[in-house]
């Protein structure tokens, strides 16, 4: 089936909403992504509304370096997430991101500390029909110390926990640079994924030809699979914002 894709907001370069909305849609995108729900959330929900865009990802609970694999942070990010949870809902916004956090020194059970996080507020997930996206980040470039920087790592939290709203957010461009094998690990496991960002590498810059990545032929496999939510472009561009934003566009377009 098509790709729909998505904008990730915060990641671009300061600009006046409302000219970047309405470009973003005349594009063809039918959506955005924020990081953050702030003071501005309902506003920027119904600016959104206005341009016939659709928000469809957003952080689920605070501070992505000291996440869920700390059992002293379950507490906060479970109030936190069912509030986040609450929001999504509300807007029709259907994933959140989760995070691992960065690795913490003498912890061998991580994944069964994260996991039992994320069991603490799959039911109210399930209840609300939102996903919870447990984010893969590089620890390599980018998030040094991350802990869910390997897809089969995240595979196992997300099996442990067993909810058909816990999922894993798989990041195109992190996943290069950690492990590669790119098409073969949306074929093998997409059904566990619920949510995929872009970038190009290295850089974190345009999907052009001066990155490594073949995003046509990622985007086919992608749609190859029974996959129906959004891929989300989380890169930042070199120049002009809306011309990188078409040319992501039409390269993933497939």
């Amino acid at each position: 089936m098509p790709i729909k894709q998505s904008v990730c907001i915060p990641i671009l370069p300061e600009m006046d909403r409302s000219e970047l909305l309405k470009g973003i849609a005349d594009i063809g995108y039918p959506a955005i992504e924020i990081w953050a729900c702030g003071s501005d959330f309902d506003d920027l929900c119904d600016d959104a509304s206005e341009n016939g865009l659709r928000i469809v990802s957003m952080a689920g609970h605070q501070s992505l370096p000291d996440g869920l694999n700390k059992p002293e942070n379950h507490d906060r990010i479970e109030d936190e997430l069912k509030a986040s949870i609450d929001l999504a809902a509300e807007r029709n916004i259907p994933g959140l991101i989760c995070f691992s956090g960065n690795h913490v020194e003498g912890v061998a059970d991580a994944r069964e500390i994260t996991a039992e996080g994320l069991r603490r507020v799959a039911p109210y997930a399930e209840e609300k029909g939102v996903n919870l996206n447990l984010e893969l980040l590089n620890s390599k470039v980018n998030h040094p110390g991350y802990q869910c920087d390997h897809t089969a790592w995240g595979l196992d939290v997300i099996t442990r926990v067993g909810s058909p709203r816990v999922k894993l957010l798989y990041d195109i461009y992190h996943m290069q640079i950690m492990e590669g094998d790119l098409i073969r690990t949306i074929q093998d496991h997409g059904t566990h994924f619920g949510h995929y960002h872009t970038a190009g590498n290295p850089g974190r810059e345009d999907l052009d030809e001066a990155q490594e990545i073949n995003y046509p032929a990622v985007m086919q496999a992608i749609a190859r699979t029974d996959y129906d939510l959004y891929v989300g472009h989380e890169f930042r561009p070199k120049g002009d914002v809306l011309p990188a934003l078409r040319q992501a566009f039409e390269t993933c377009d497939v």
